[in-house]
């Protein structure tokens, strides 16, 4: 039996979407940019499907900037705002546990004079407002924090944490990595205080190289792209029309089918983290089972006493089961996972933890075998390793 249990990393398309990328491929071919009547239609279809997003988001379709996925709209949103607010100030907050894709343009920035806070967070990934507030200051331009953690699915309090900004200053901007949380919670950017907001495309069943930023009105960005003036600026470059169209329709969909998939995706985290505990030395990080609708629904981090991560994820493999180590972006990279350490899980755990991720097409079925197999596997693989 296939059981893939990596939907953190990357969805399956939905056929719909295929369909539609496919059919703008041959057919409605046109260059967004061009006078003729394919460029008109082409530039319609752009419209339509920033239209279909925003509709997700009670926002202006004119608030909608695609991008290529969620690293170009995380860069996009700290580097683009940092430089058009230098003169203001060059102070950024976020959190130690951010992704990759938010820390390493922060690196980037803080090589260009700019000083960053990394906030710490509790054991259960949650960042607290007194933290938050404490770390404000007047030169504080942006405020980047992730709605919900890629590795272990903690959910950050976004309506409180952006209060605590504004209560203080109105004029920082305050950015929500939601690549994890868009399609999986209803979010609403303006009735909970972001400013900008980022999303990933092949996160909600959508194509691989798409993705969007909301940008609040009041928001200045300096452009990251420059050439042809696309997107009205912002972000120049021949649009990719089949992949904002996929994009729009994943997004739909995904907002249509919420509250069926958020169920379906936590009865899955409940029988799964369940039969999880009926094994020896496993702990399931950052979430308390009775509370299970305060984390994501569909990300369960779990800790295998005595059995490395890497040495279970290929043992799995060969089960035919697919799960990841940590965030699949940063699998070039391997090491101790920082998210781990920011919640405090101890030593001997770090190196045995493994992600497993759900999606509305994951099957109990599916996780009974899964867990079958952890039960065979784990005892006999702790018997032969040595940390």
């Amino acid at each position: 039996m296939e059981c893939y249990l990596d939907n953190a990393a990357t969805t399956r398309a939905l056929p719909e979407v295929c369909d539609l990328v496919a059919k703008r491929m041959y057919e409605d071919y046109g260059n967004p940019s061009s006078l003729h009547m394919m460029g008109v239609r082409a530039e319609r279809h752009v419209k339509e499907a920033a239209a279909r997003i925003a509709k997700t988001l009670k926002c202006d379709a004119k608030q909608i900037i695609f991008t290529s996925g969620g690293t170009e709209s995380n860069n996009t949103a700290l580097i683009g705002t940092a430089l058009a607010n230098r003169r203001r100030g060059k102070h950024i907050i976020t959190t130690c546990f951010e992704h990759a894709s938010i820390h390493e343009p922060l690196i980037y920035l803080e090589n260009l004079g700019y000083e960053v806070t990394y906030l710490p967070v509790d054991s259960m990934g949650h960042l607290q407002e007194d933290t938050l507030r404490e770390a404000l200051r007047p030169d504080t331009i942006l405020v980047s924090v992730m709605m919900v953690n890629n590795e272990v699915g903690s959910v950050l309090d976004i309506p409180a944490l952006s209060k605590v900004v504004k209560e203080t200053d109105p004029g920082i901007v305050f950015h929500v990595d939601a690549i994890q949380a868009y399609g999986k919670m209803k979010v609403i950017p303006k009735k909970i205080g972001i400013d900008m907001m980022s999303v990933s495309g092949h996160k909600i069943h959508g194509p691989k190289g798409t993705g969007f930023l909301y940008l609040a009105d009041k928001v200045k960005l300096h452009p990251y792209l420059h050439g042809g003036g696309q997107q009205r600026g912002m972000r120049s470059g021949t649009e990719n029309v089949p992949g904002m169209e996929g994009l729009g329709l994943a997004a739909e969909y995904m907002d249509e089918t919420l509250e069926e998939r958020r169920k379906h995706m936590y009865e899955c985290k409940s029988q799964f983290i369940k039969r999880l505990y009926e094994m020896d030395g496993v702990i399931v990080n950052a979430c308390d089972p009775s509370r299970l609708e305060e984390t994501a629904p569909h990300i369960v981090s779990a800790s295998f006493d005595g059995v490395r991560s890497e040495v279970l994820l290929h043992a799995l493999e060969e089960k035919e089961i697919y799960v990841s180590s940590g965030s699949a972006c940063s699998s070039n990279h391997p090491g101790i996972s920082g998210t781990l350490k920011a919640i405090g899980v101890d030593a001997k755990r770090l190196e045995s933890t493994l992600r497993f991720s759900f999606s509305s097409f994951t099957t109990t079925e599916e996780l009974d075998y899964t867990i079958d197999c952890l039960k065979s596997l784990v005892p006999v693989l702790a018997k032969y390793q040595r940390f």
